[in-house]
């Protein structure tokens, strides 16, 4: 990974993690806890691929394991984020452009799912039956609508900020300035906005105007 890679990812992480264990851990929901490490590690796996999502996953997941109140084996969160990181960014568009939010957003259920299977799959295989205490079906069912609530606000601005990253001029833009921002798909999406022509209907409309007056000055009627 290069370098601007490695510190936006580190800050990233460690913003999310900051933020789930004083905030989101803190709220006691029902179920399991909005996992803000999970989606930051996802925004970079679309926009990373494969390699690099496994290693964000990887690391991150070795931070939460080692972070305080963690109290389950260290590794096992790590594990269970690199597995996610690599299978998200198997899905990474070629061309670099999401033109719906539907994509991503299956993206985040199943890996919602996906890592509440392994982790509580990981803890049996090591004697930790909290899952079944708790029990697993309310953790996934809670654990999907969580991460599926907050994901529009966490996942595009992870994706836009890694796209600016890759944009650097340090790095290697020839195709990633061609390429739209990976995240527009996600908002034009879910907002039914065209971002990349916004701009352009807005001056097409000014101009109109503009000769809407220019003719009413000069006494001539438009259709």
């Amino acid at each position: 990974m290069r370098v601007n890679r490695i510190l936006l990812s580190s800050a990233l992480v460690v913003v999310a993690l900051v933020i789930q264990v004083s905030v989101l851990a803190r709220l006691h929901l029902p179920g399991a806890v909005p996992d803000l490490m999970l989606l930051t590690v996802l925004g970079l796996a679309l926009v990373y691929g494969h390699v690099g999502g496994a290693l964000v996953g990887f690391g991150a997941g070795l931070l939460a394991d080692l972070a305080p109140p963690a109290d389950h084996a260290a590794g096992r969160y790590a594990l269970v984020l690199c597995v996610i990181g690599y299978l998200a960014g198997l899905v990474k568009p070629e061309t670099g452009r999401l033109k719906s939010a539907t994509g991503p957003m299956v993206v985040v259920v199943a890996a919602a799912l996906g890592s509440t299977l392994l982790y509580a799959g990981v803890g049996a295989l090591v004697g930790d039956t909290a899952a079944r205490h708790v029990g697993l079906g309310s953790l996934l069912f809670t654990a999907a609508l969580y991460d599926l609530l907050l994901a529009p606000f966490v996942v595009p601005g992870v994706m836009a900020l890694a796209r600016r990253a890759e944009n650097d001029p340090l790095a290697e833009t020839g195709s990633a300035a061609k390429a739209t921002d990976i995240s527009s798909g996600w908002l034009s999406g879910g907002t039914g906005l065209k971002i990349g022509s916004q701009r352009n209907g807005l001056r097409v409309k000014a101009a109109r105007a503009r000769m809407a007056r220019a003719g009413r000055i000069k006494g001539v009627k438009r259709l």
